[in-house]
Order: structure tokens, then sequence, then C-alpha cells
């Protein structure tokens, strides 16, 4: 019989191959097995981002908070030409539109938030969370607040970048500033409220209505409820400025408001409400009771700043000491022709007073936007004319007789010449000749000639002669015979 072998060695029955007699060297050994490597970490689960994250950087508030930075910074550069130099009208400008553009955008954003839950139909979704109605309620509302007070201080950086090249005096009150920011805040969470007790889509524009009824009716109140006009704190310019404690007053009856709005809606406690309205009500009672007392004259007001080499002297307040080099460059040509004269003011002074007996008032040079702009004198030959009006009869009722009123005008022409008005005497003169009118004809006709005599004299008998005129130039009723004539 014949056996036949398989290729791989095993047996024809397919048992295990037949022992040979010789044995594997590791047969009847235990096999160890080899340490496998360490897996590398598994990475971890990525955690969802915080709420209040989310909220802040995506969402409505971010296009709040810019929308709010777009409507303040376009009124502030409106009117930039009346605030830039003086940290007060700043001050006064950027108080005004937080409270008549800031309060109403802040009370309808955040009614427009606070709706967000019935828009989108995912309250019952909310209210089965873990979190409590408080601190949802926080989550959503604190974001949009501080965005809102952001852009707000966002354009106030801005205005003090814009102010300060041409402010020389004061500073930008930033007490004031962060209260108007709070102020801001507590609104909007104050319309937070109001979106989740009404959750309507009118809701937020007529709270922004209201808003901008009532802050423009409290800030116009002759009495001292003007004072509760939330974000509008009162400052007036650089003349008045608010005592220390009147922004943190002011800051603490918005956010006592706010604060109270929100615990009696979404506290579980809503007896703790009534601490932080007792303490916006104690703030609003300490605001009308003081009144005007929150507020103090500016001490730089009573004080001037005054170059002496001139004649006469040339002093301006000292709320923009960094005006008196400008204003004695646009009246270097008059007091240039007045030099070595007698009899004149010794001073032109800037008090916001009547002027003593040895002074003459200076031309305004606030509100700013008119006479000065950015530091600058917007009209040199028209400044330095309201100047020289100032040395001759400025309050006289009556006028003198014609013979020295046409004196009067020779001077003001020779030492204040304006291009100005130049032209608008060369069209008088035109359109009285075209009516044939004799009598004003012959009148420009003797003012030419006493402008003339003037021109003609040498230096030293102009002096003299000026001097004699000044002798008399503020009595409005002088004698004929004291007035020198041309």
């Amino acid at each position: 019989m014949n056996v036949r072998v398989q290729p791989n060695g095993d047996s024809p029955t397919g048992g295990r191959p037949a022992d040979t007699g010789t044995r594997r060297p590791d047969a009847g050994r235990q096999r160890i097995p080899r340490p496998q490597a360490p897996s590398a970490p598994k990475p971890r689960p990525r955690s969802a981002p915080h709420p209040f994250r989310v909220e802040a950087l995506r969402g409505f508030a971010p296009w709040a908070g810019g929308g709010l930075i777009l409507a303040l910074g376009w009124a502030l550069a409106a009117t930039s030409t009346q605030w830039q130099g003086s940290w007060g009208e700043m001050t006064e400008e950027l108080n005004t539109a937080a409270g008549m553009i800031g309060v109403p955008f802040a009370l309808a954003s955040g009614a427009w938030q606070g709706g967000r839950e019935r828009r989108r139909r995912t309250a019952e979704l909310l209210a089965s969370t873990a979190r409590t109605p408080l601190a949802q309620f926080l989550t959503a509302a604190l974001p949009l607040s501080c965005w809102l007070a952001g852009a707000y201080l966002v354009v106030t950086a801005g205005s003090v970048l814009a102010c300060a090249p041409y402010a020389s005096a004061g500073d930008p009150m930033p007490l004031v500033h962060a209260a108007t920011a709070l102020s801001l805040a507590a609104c909007t969470v104050l319309g937070h409220t109001a979106g989740r007790v009404a959750p309507f889509r009118l809701t937020a524009p007529v709270l922004a209505i209201c808003g901008y009824v009532a802050v423009g009716t409290l800030g116009k109140q002759p009495s001292d409820l003007r004072f509760l006009a939330l974000a509008l704190l009162h400052v007036f310019g650089d003349s008045v400025l608010p005592v220390w404690w009147y922004p943190l007053l002011s800051a603490l009856w918005a956010a006592g408001l706010a604060t109270a709005a929100v615990l009696a809606h979404a506290a579980y406690r809503r007896a703790t409400a009534l601490l932080p309205l007792a303490a916006a009500l104690g703030a609003a009672v300490l605001l009308v009771q003081t009144g005007d007392g929150l507020l103090r004259d500016n001490p730089l007001t009573h004080r001037q700043v005054c170059d002496e080499s001139t004649t006469p002297n040339i002093c301006v307040n000292a709320t923009y000491p960094g005006l008196l080099p400008e204003v004695t460059d646009a009246l270097s040509g008059l007091t240039g022709r007045l030099k070595g004269v007698q009899n004149l003011p010794v001073r032109y002074e800037d008090l916001g007073r009547d002027p003593h007996k040895e002074e003459a008032r200076l031309p305004i040079l606030t509100p700013f936007g008119w006479s000065v702009v950015r530091g600058k004198v917007t009209a040199p030959e028209r400044y330095a004319r309201e100047a020289a009006h100032a040395l001759v009869r400025i309050d006289c009722e009556d006028l003198p007789s014609q013979r020295i009123q046409l004196t009067d005008d020779a001077v003001l022409r020779w030492l204040a010449p304006d291009s100005v008005s130049k032209e608008i005497r060369e069209q008088y003169v035109a359109l009285a000749r075209q009516r044939g009118e004799t009598e004003k004809i012959a009148s420009f006709r003797a003012e030419d000639k006493a402008y003339a005599h003037l021109t003609a004299m040498t230096d030293d008998e102009r002096r003299s002669w000026l001097s004699r005129y000044f002798a008399t130039a503020q009595d409005c009723d002088p004698k004929p015979s004291e007035v020198p004539s041309l």
C-alpha cells in the first residue's frame, strides 16, 4: 500500500504532523507576549464655548455696538468745529449725543434682544435647561450692554484725540464719561427687561421714541428735575463744572433702576429688588434736592492770561490760554498802529463782564466755531475790526454829531482796514450813484476826505492827533470842540 506524503508535511488523515524524533529549541517554553508600545493619548473632546462668549462675539451685540459708534461718531464729527479746543464743550457735546441718541438706541437694542426668544420660539426650550432664569437673562443682556458702553467709550477716546491738539486748559473729565457709559449699559438692561416682558416687534421702536421724548423733556426742564435725565449729565462748557460726586450719583440712579428691574423680573426671590430700587430712589432724591449745587463755577473763568508787550495789552481767558498767540497775531496790525498813542485803554479784557474804565472788551472767542475754529482765528481782519470798534463809543445809544461820526469812521477805517467792509462800502457808493442820492454821495466823499487827511499825516502828527482823539473816544456825548477834526 502506497502512502502519499502531503507537501506540507501533514498526515494523510489531516491530523498533526508525525513526530520525527526531533524537538524545536523553544518547545516546552511559555511564550511571553511583548509589551505593546504605549498608544498616543486620545484628544480630549472640545468643550463648547461659554454662552456669554458666544453672545459677545456673534449675533446682534457686535452689530449694535458698531451702529452706536457710527451714530455717535457722525453726531460728533458734524459739530467738531464747535468743541475742538475745549474739554468742557467736548464733554457737553458727548453728553448731549449720549442722551438724545445713545439712550433711545440702547433701549431699543435691549428690547429687540429681549424679545429674541419669542421670535425664535425657543422660550420653552430655554426654560427646560439647568440654568436659572437670572443666569439666562444676564447671559443674554450683559454682552449687549458691554458692547454699547464700549462703543460710547470708543467715541469718547476718538473725541479726546481730536480735541487734545487744540485744548490748552482743563481736563477731559473722565469720571463724567465713565458714568455716562454705565448709564447707557443700564438703559440697555432696562430695554432688555421690557423686551422680555412685552416680546413684540413694536416694543423696540416704541421704547426708543419714549426714551427720546423722556430725555428731551427732562433735559430741558427749568426745574431741578432735569438732573434725572438718564445719561445726560449737565456740563455747560468751560464756565460751569460738575462736582466730583455728581457723575457717581447719576450712575447710581441709572444702575439702581436697571438692577431693580432685572431682579423683579428674573430673580428667584423678587423681594431682593427692593434694595437697588431704594438706592436708585435715594440717588434721585439727592439729585433733585441738590439741584444747581451739583455744579460749580470753573475757577479758570475768573482769571486771564495777558501779553503785556502790546498797546493795549491783550488778555484772553484762562480757560483757553493757548489762543493768546493767535489773538495777538490777529491784532498785531491794530496794536502796531496804536504804538505810542496816549489815552488808550490799558488792556483788552476777556472775563465775561463789563470792562472797567481803563479796559476795553476783547471780541468774543467762544463759543467755538465762529471766530475761532480749531485754535485759529477764522477772519483776522474782521476780528481786528471788532477790536477797533471796542475802542470807539461802543456802548453809546445816541450817536454824536455827523462830524464826529465821520471822524470815528475814518479812525476805524485807518486802524483796521477790512477787505470785506471795503467791498460793501464800494457797493453802497455805486448804488447811491445809480439812484442819484446826492446826500449819501456827499457823505461818502466827506469820509474819503477825512480818511485821506488822516493817512497823509506823518507818524508823529498822527500819534499826537490820535492821542487827543482817544481822550474823548469813550464819551457818548462829547463837546464838538474837544474832538479833533480831520
